[in-house]
């Protein structure tokens, strides 16, 4: 079996550790020359996006595709390149699996959304994502490709936790009563994403979060406790200026179910809230 990754993200590579044992093997799109040669080092097929041909022949035998790189003004880069390669190589994979955001529902003033729930982005990044997903479906039914839709909310794992912040000292705990974020660790993430890969359904949409909904203070607070730490002084969440990013992350409020995952997927988070996944992290030297 093959997987075609269309950006080597983070979650990306956690798929592929999670589905490497299995005897998979990985094409993935590299532009930098220096990172192409890291890719074949490891064994994997490296794949410039932008050589048409070269991205069809990598194309022609692969059973899955991920993309994960961000849409950008003029939409998805991955549907850019990868149409007509598609097209040209007459592949037919399983199964393509397209990374977006819980960032396409919007403020919901912390109330529950569900992947049925209207789309309401409130960011250009938001809605951006609304269109890829749109253009991507919009292929699966053109093309007859099994297309499906993972919306993510905020990432987490080794190497990128509230662990590794307050051990770098850039932590803060920015309060904003009743306030709540979305998380999910990045391995159950991919379990997420092989889940469905399993069990392919054309057009679905899944979201992959914890069980728990929490307040981001609440996680360096829990954080800071496992490194033995005291936490940062907690903070309002407006007492300095915020960047735009920080404005559009405050900016939305809402809980996002994972009950479809559950019930489609047979997926349960091995780590149901940030805790056990902080935990884990720590346990493994991360």
């Amino acid at each position: 079996m093959k997987l075609f990754l269309f950006g080597h993200s983070y979650t990306g590579q956690a798929l592929m550790r999670r589905l490497a044992p299995e005897g998979w093997s990985f094409a993935v799109t590299a532009r930098d020359p220096s990172q192409a040669e890291a890719l074949r080092a490891a064994g994997h097929e490296a794949v410039d996006p932008a050589d048409r041909f070269r991205t069809a022949d990598a194309l022609a035998d692969a059973d899955a595709i991920l993309i994960s790189a961000p849409p950008t003004s003029t939409g998805c880069p991955g549907l850019e390149s990868m149409v007509p390669a598609l097209a040209l190589a007459q592949a037919f994979p399983d199964w393509i699996g397209y990374l977006s955001t819980t960032g396409v529902y919007g403020d919901r003033g912390g109330r529950w959304v569900f992947e049925d729930s209207p789309l309401s982005a409130q960011s250009v990044e938001g809605a951006r994502r609304v269109g890829a997903e749109r253009d991507w479906r919009q292929v699966g039914r053109g093309m007859g490709l099994t297309v499906c839709a993972f919306r993510l909310p905020g990432i987490y794992g080794p190497g990128r936790s509230a662990l590794d912040k307050l051990r770098e000292g850039v932590a803060r705990r920015p309060v904003k009563p009743g306030q709540v974020f979305g998380r999910c660790h990045v391995d159950d993430i991919a379990a997420g994403l092989a889940a469905s890969i399993a069990a392919p359904r054309a057009g679905a949409s899944y979201n992959l979060c914890d069980d728990e909904p929490a307040p981001s203070e609440e996680v360096t607070a829990y954080a800071a406790r496992l490194l033995g730490m005291e936490p940062p002084p907690a903070v309002a969440w407006d007492a300095e200026p915020l960047s735009a990013g920080a404005a559009r992350f405050w900016a939305e409020n809402r809980r996002v179910s994972n009950a479809r995952a559950k019930a489609e997927l047979g997926w349960q988070p091995q780590y149901p809230s940030y805790r056990e996944g902080l935990e884990a992290i720590l346990k493994a030297g991360g």
